[in-house]
């Protein structure tokens, strides 16, 4: 195995992180205004993510770092092509910044609202914009022979993408509400527990038309160059299905795990789909970004792998550390300020 594959497993484990991370808490923020009927009950919901929501956005920031890194190419062609949606992207991520900041800034009924609904926007958009740009990558994207975007931001917007953004979004609010079964105390949690079927089945319907439009619209499951991804994919499609049996048990613990692999291995799934590629250009397959084609030099991902193996465990240990110390349940008698 070489120094390309293995940062390409590095950002492909970057990224499961990250979606599996900021997934709950996009999640979320997608259900506050839906299960905070009252001010009390939003900042309970609020302050459940409310530890750990910057932080699980340095997954993301070290994702991109690794990308930029290891393959520039890849790095400047996506972020060139994808400048308007990644944009759009950011501007919601501030937005929802500055409305965890500012919603406790004033007492306001109507103040708090606002800032409450741009928490709101501010997590469903990333979330359908990142299955948005996945479902890109894995259909192709318009790419010429200078490794080159010469699509349009439209171009982007194609009713598989479309799909696979709303299977994010789906998915993620499942994520989120295993998370908050776990986390609140009532009223929230009775609120919480009545959703759950409903939230499950569009999770499970939207999963499921994603990978079958996936296999007629991309080769990621019938190409012959690169591992096949089915059998991870049959995983994560296990992991939902067992993750509503086991909602209807009661037992959200295991629940919140079973979420949590169906978005580890769905992540899993597009990158071994693509590999070795990491654009594929739907112009000339001859003109794909590949892992060789458009990586740094071998000296560079040897320097920087060195560089991961000290560092990464500590943001790890760092992380989990900070998930212990707020792992308790918040309740209305839970005085947190947020």
């Amino acid at each position: 195995m070489d120094l390309n594959t293995i940062w390409f497993i590095l950002i492909a484990v970057l990224f499961s992180g990250f979606f599996l991370l900021e997934g709950f808490d996009y999640g979320v923020g997608i259900l506050l205004p839906f299960l905070g009927k009252k001010d009390e009950d939003r900042r309970m919901i609020i302050n459940t993510i409310g530890p750990f929501w910057d932080g699980n956005e340095v997954w993301m920031l070290t994702a991109g770092g690794a990308m930029f890194a290891a393959f520039p190419e890849w790095y400047a062609t996506l972020f060139s092509g994808f400048y308007i949606a990644l944009l759009l992207m950011l501007l919601a991520l501030i937005t929802r910044a500055v409305a965890f900041e500012f919603r406790s800034k004033d007492d306001n009924p109507k103040w708090r609202k606002f800032w409450d609904w741009m928490i709101f926007i501010g997590s469903l958009v990333p979330a359908l914009l990142w299955g948005v740009a996945v479902g890109n990558l894995l259909r192709g994207v318009p790419i010429d022979a200078d490794m080159n975007f010469v699509g349009s931001f439209f171009g982007l917007l194609n009713p598989f993408a479309l799909l696979a953004g709303l299977a994010f979004v789906a998915v993620f609010t499942l994520h989120g509400l295993t998370f908050l079964l776990l986390k609140v105390g009532d009223p929230v949690l009775e609120r919480a527990k009545n959703i759950t079927t409903k939230v499950w089945l569009a999770a499970v319907v939207l999963l499921v038309l994603f990978v079958v439009y996936g296999y007629f619209a991309t080769d990621i499951f019938t190409k012959a160059l690169g591992p096949n991804p089915g059998s991870v994919a049959l995983i994560a499609a296990l992991a939902i299905l067992v993750a509503g049996w086991l909602l209807r048990e009661g037992r959200y613990g295991w629940a919140f795990a079973m979420t949590a692999v169906t978005v580890i291995f769905t992540t899993l799934t597009a990158f071994i789909g693509l590999f070795p590629l990491v654009m594929p250009s739907s112009l000339n397959p001859e003109w794909s970004l590949t892992i060789y084609n458009a990586s740094s030099s071998p000296y560079t991902l040897k320097v920087m792998t060195i560089v991961a193996v000290m560092f990464v465990p500590l943001v790890l240990i760092y992380q989990g550390w900070s998930y212990w110390k707020f792992r308790e349940r918040i309740t209305q008698e839970t005085h947190l300020e947020y």
